[in-house]
């Protein structure tokens, strides 16, 4: 219960908020907590502590003196860190303060608090779902109120309440397999097709093959998320036990859809395709009104080329996204409230792909009777089997390595594809918004 505005002034004036972690979203939340009149102190690592001297709030050398302070201490560090960093700083916990994280999965969150919080502290953990350079108005945070009181948990959510965001209330399972279905499968197709063009040395903007509105959005959103920091979808892939059976169950529909293609088995995969598409897409009411179009997503081209025409395409990627969706049972629209605004847009993209009349049967014969993708097709096989196996390992060495390589190969072109993102993003927002009868989101 977010608390009246006179009970919160008086928490402004007796609660300290700490946040350990001075990332991009742990910036984020102690610069808008400072904002709406917190107390709030926070730190990093304590070589970086010259580097946050101009923050508009207290900054401290190290978690022991954040934890000792702070009636509420909010852990922002990677998924792959949060048990070292808990066990480091719990000990200097205040007592009687609450503890939250705000990991993008809460399993390894949850276990490491309990191992290492004394039992009588309170834990209530967030997650933003949206990037750090986003409008948080009317985006979905989750609250978990994990073992609290409720004067601790109103605390919690009266803080988070100068963010604008919708309040979403869930179990840390629950938590953890909605951002698996949500997230998983269309991170790992995005970062695949990035993998796929650096191996085949080929920048898609200069390629008259890769014009086109459906195209404009696969490389507008692979680059930005190349433009983003390993760990954000690191944590999510190895972290999460959900995620791992996603991710290899994509790399899977990406072969076995492609090896029906080159067998030139039409009747096999097009009942597969419309098997899936029903299993996705079979509820919608008949006065659905699709999100995309090709003449939007004209508009947000990287490519100085001038277009030639369409190009045929099986577009196996979006193919294989709708595919396990439907191999998993995972209906994406059930899960809408805790989409991310890159989500809205993945399904944005596979529901205009799926659901334009003679689109989707226009890519499979494309699929089986054209040859000018298969190399590419190939290329984009052999790079989701290289992330799944990846994941599989769970190593984030080899993670970072793969991911920091193609972030590299596309540097020269992330600050332009950034700046035509946010303009596609910002304009497909704005139809969600309208679609859903909400506020305009921000971007992610």
């Amino acid at each position: 219960m977010i608390l009246a505005d006179s009970e919160i002034a008086t928490l402004k004036a007796t609660k300290t908020i700490g946040i350990i972690g001075l990332g991009d979203m742990g910036l984020l939340y102690a610069r808008r907590f400072s904002q709406a009149g917190w107390n709030v102190c926070g730190c990093d690592r304590e070589e970086n502590y010259e580097k946050f001297s101009a923050e508009p709030f207290e900054v401290l050398k190290n978690g022991h003196l954040v934890s000792r302070k702070s009636d509420l201490v909010i852990y922002s560090v990677e998924a792959e860190n949060i048990a070292k960093v808990v066990k480091m700083y719990a000990p200097s916990t205040k007592l009687g303060a609450v503890v939250g994280g705000q990991t993008s999965c809460k399993q390894a969150e949850i276990r490491a608090f309990e191992e290492y919080l004394p039992e009588d502290l309170d834990i209530v953990s967030m997650h933003s779902l949206h990037g750090p350079n986003v409008d948080t108005t009317g985006q979905p945070l989750v609250l978990i109120k994990h073992r609290a009181s409720d004067a601790s948990f109103n605390l919690v959510e009266s803080l988070l309440s100068c963010l604008n965001s919708k309040h979403v209330y869930l179990s840390f399972q629950e938590h953890d397999r909605i951002t698996a279905d949500t997230q998983a499968v269309t991170h790992a197709a995005f970062l695949s097709m990035g993998v796929a063009w650096h191996n085949n040395n080929q920048y898609p903007w200069e390629t008259p093959k890769w014009l086109g509105g459906i195209e404009n959005a696969k490389i507008n959103i692979s680059l930005r998320i190349y433009s983003n920091k390993y760990h954000v979808y690191a944590g999510l892939a190895i972290t999460n036990p959900s995620a791992h059976e996603q991710i290899l169950q994509y790399a899977n529909s990406c072969t076995e859809l492609f090896s029906l293609m080159i067998q030139n088995k039409g009747d096999e995969l097009r009942r597969r395709v419309f098997a899936a598409k029903q299993a996705v897409f079979g509820k919608l009411p008949k006065d659905h009104t699709l999100l995309l179009d090709d003449n939007l997503l004209q508009q947000y081209s990287l490519s100085k080329i001038p277009p030639e025409g369409k190009q045929p395409n099986s577009h196996l990627s979006l193919l294989a996204i709708v595919d396990s969706w439907s191999c998993l049972g995972i209906v994406p629209y059930d899960h809408i409230i805790c989409s991310t605004p890159l989500f809205r847009i993945f399904l944005g993209v596979t529901e205009y792909l799926f659901c334009t009349p003679g689109l989707l049967e226009e890519c499979l014969e494309d699929g089986l009777s054209k040859t000018s993708f298969r190399q590419d097709d190939l290329n984009f096989v052999i790079a989701a089997r290289e992330w799944s196996s990846i994941v599989s390992f769970g190593d984030y060495g080899l993670y970072k390595d793969r991911f920091v390589k193609t972030q590299n190969f596309f540097m020269p072109m992330i600050g332009e594809a950034n700046k035509t993102g946010n303009e596609m993003i910002k304009t497909i927002l704005q139809r969600v918004a309208e679609r859903e009868g909400g506020p305009v989101a921000g971007q992610e």
